[in-house]
């Protein structure tokens, strides 16, 4: 049985993770912990968790703990992800890492040397739809590759106190919601790009509302990605591949068990398709409960991550708005 203890009573737990470890009888939500005094124990009731803790630390120190989920913004994730492993626990950590790639680094660097596993939650890599996409790219279904772009953009009320507008706890559009489009970038070519130009707008406040940048491949391969949460923004989500025997288009690969495309155009054949499943979280849960039983590897982790933060710092000092 794999114990997890959730650091934050934050909203997107139970999607992630509270409801697909209900649907497995390998793993138990434990515990959950929140820093606001009062807020774990009626997160802890509605959600039927066990254990509540005022402050992260007391969930750390409990040894029934497996497995840390870290739903905090990303300005917690290094220090309590470092802390959660030299505690002895392996970790989950939400996207963005880090909140740049040096910070990104020491905590790849502490997994190592405590010898516990620590994974970044880019659910949406593991569902099959993203599968299928990368099949056909690396079967060599499309030819040669030229081209890829990728786009995710949703409009995020703003707020003084909204975490995803608050540079000092890792705010902006490039942080929140481009960072998938970066990694699927760079899941899709095996490879870290160079970034060539990039523009963006900040906020009052100083993080980022939209961002476009331009990346090149090996090869020459030209890659476009753009991200938005200003005001009117509808939802957005697409990643496209062109090739010299075709192209295929990904719709919503974000979310994809909310409904989802795959589109392709190969030599003369067009198809469309989707691939049947449960959430892209369950998918997630699933590949890092196999990663712990067997100790195999997981896309997710190790150099992965620094890679995908090292590129979004590339980012924010093209378009001149310099690291978090």
């Amino acid at each position: 049985m794999l114990r997890i203890g959730i650091l934050g009573a934050a909203r997107i737990a139970p999607q992630a993770i509270i409801e697909p470890a209900a649907r497995r009888d390998d793993v138990r939500i434990d515990a959950v912990a929140s820093r606001r005094k009062g807020a774990a124990a009626p997160y802890a009731a509605a959600h039927a968790i066990g254990k509540a803790y005022d402050g992260y630390e007391a969930l750390l120190a409990d040894t029934e703990i497996d497995l840390v989920y870290n739903a905090l913004p990303p300005a917690d994730h290094a220090r309590l992800s470092i802390a959660a492993l030299e505690a002895g626990k392996h970790v989950l950590c939400e996207k963005p890492f880090a909140m740049n790639a040096r910070e990104a680094d020491v905590m790849v660097d502490t997994a190592r040397r405590t010898g516990k596993r620590l994974f970044e939650a880019f659910h949406d890599r593991l569902h099959p739809a993203f599968g299928r996409v990368l099949e056909l790219k690396s079967s060599g279904a499309l030819g040669e590759i030229s081209e890829i772009e990728a786009a995710f953009a949703v409009h995020i009320p703003f707020s003084e106190r909204e975490i995803r507008h608050l540079p000092d706890q890792g705010g902006g559009a490039l942080m929140d919601l481009g960072c998938y489009p970066v990694h699927w970038l760079r899941a899709l070519m095996e490879e870290e790009p160079e970034v060539v130009a990039a523009s963006g707008q900040r906020t009052r406040l100083g993080v980022d509302e939209r961002i476009a940048a331009e990346l090149r491949f090996a090869g020459g391969v030209r890659a476009r990605l753009s991200t938005d949460m200003s005001e009117g923004t509808p939802y957005t989500a697409y990643l496209k591949l062109t090739g010299s025997k075709g192209r295929v288009e990904l719709d919503n690969p974000v979310l994809p068990h909310n409904g989802h495309s795959i589109r392709s155009w190969i030599d003369g054949v067009f198809r469309v398709e989707t691939v049947a499943g449960g959430t892209s979280f369950d998918f997630q849960l699933a590949s890092v409960v196999a990663a712990l039983e067997t100790g195999g590897p997981h896309p997710n982790e190790g150099a992965d991550p620094i890679g995908n933060m090292t590129v979004i710092d590339a980012i924010y000092e093209k378009a001149g708005l310099g690291p978090r």
